[in-house]
């Protein structure tokens, strides 16, 4: 294994399929290579990317999409279990409501949407995340999570798990932002009605969305440390498990 392998799969089915490994962590550690994966949807992947996940020993797959989706697109990996963690979608919905209620949808209105959305996260589905940090602390083996950009709901993720390991504030967000370099914008969208300059704020990642959920972290609980205790159940032994599962060795 190279000492820094490539942090994107380059999937053909899978365009923001990526490893959050080598971020530096607590104590100086990095965060292991090849053990943590976010991505996109995985129904599209090809037998190419297949025996990629299978090179990379994926064996358990974390989904976040809601109900609707997950049946819209279901997949079956071998050797790869699912695990359900359903997160419904709620911004579609918002954007939808504005409109049919003859507002006028504009990206600053598109912004405040996505903030809202990023806000009920650190409530609303804590209990989602806490149960994700429960199955990364009952085994090491590599996991890949996702919802169906891998933007959102997966980038929030991304975050509580690189946070919870120590990562500054500042690499976190580098890799939030990375979704901008990978993701491919889907031709159609169920919001098709609204104009093209909204569509782009929806379908791509900004700061202020992931500042909005730590900034509700903060303020609601105290900070980053507080909240994960609180209500994600990680303890200080939790941690420490934790640090010791994905981060290397020092």
């Amino acid at each position: 294994m190279p000492r820094h392998p490539d942090r994107s799969l380059r999937l053909t089915g899978a365009s923001n399929f990526r490893d959050l490994g080598g971020y530096a962590g607590a104590d100086g550690r990095a965060v292991r290579w090849r053990r943590l994966f976010r991505s996109d949807n995985l129904a599209a992947l090809t037998p190419q990317d297949t025996q990629v996940l299978q090179s990379l020993g994926v064996t358990r797959a974390f989904d976040l999409r809601g109900v609707n989706e997950r049946a819209a697109a279901p997949y079956d990996l071998p050797g790869v279990r699912q695990y359900q963690l359903p997160i419904e979608p709620t911004v579609v919905q918002r954007m939808k409501d504005v409109m049919d209620m003859g507002q006028h949808l504009t990206p600053a209105r598109m912004v405040e949407l996505m903030q809202q959305t990023y806000r009920a996260f650190v409530h609303d589905n804590a209990a989602r995340f806490a149960d994700l940090f429960a199955h990364m602390l009952d085994s090491d083996a590599p996991l890949v999570f996702h919802c169906t950009a891998g933007k959102d709901r997966t980038g929030f993720a991304a975050a509580l798990i690189l946070l919870a390991l120590g990562v500054p504030r500042d690499l976190v967000m580098q890799d939030y932002l990375l979704t901008n370099d990978l993701h491919r914008m889907p031709v159609a969208s169920p919001a098709n009605r609204a104009p093209r300059e909204v569509l782009e704020v929806l379908w791509r990642v900004r700061e202020e969305f992931l500042d909005a959920a730590l900034h509700a972290v903060d303020h609601d609980f105290g900070g980053v440390d507080n909240y994960l205790e609180r209500a994600l159940h990680l303890d200080q032994v939790a941690r420490k498990l934790l640090a010791q599962r994905y981060l290397q060795e020092p």
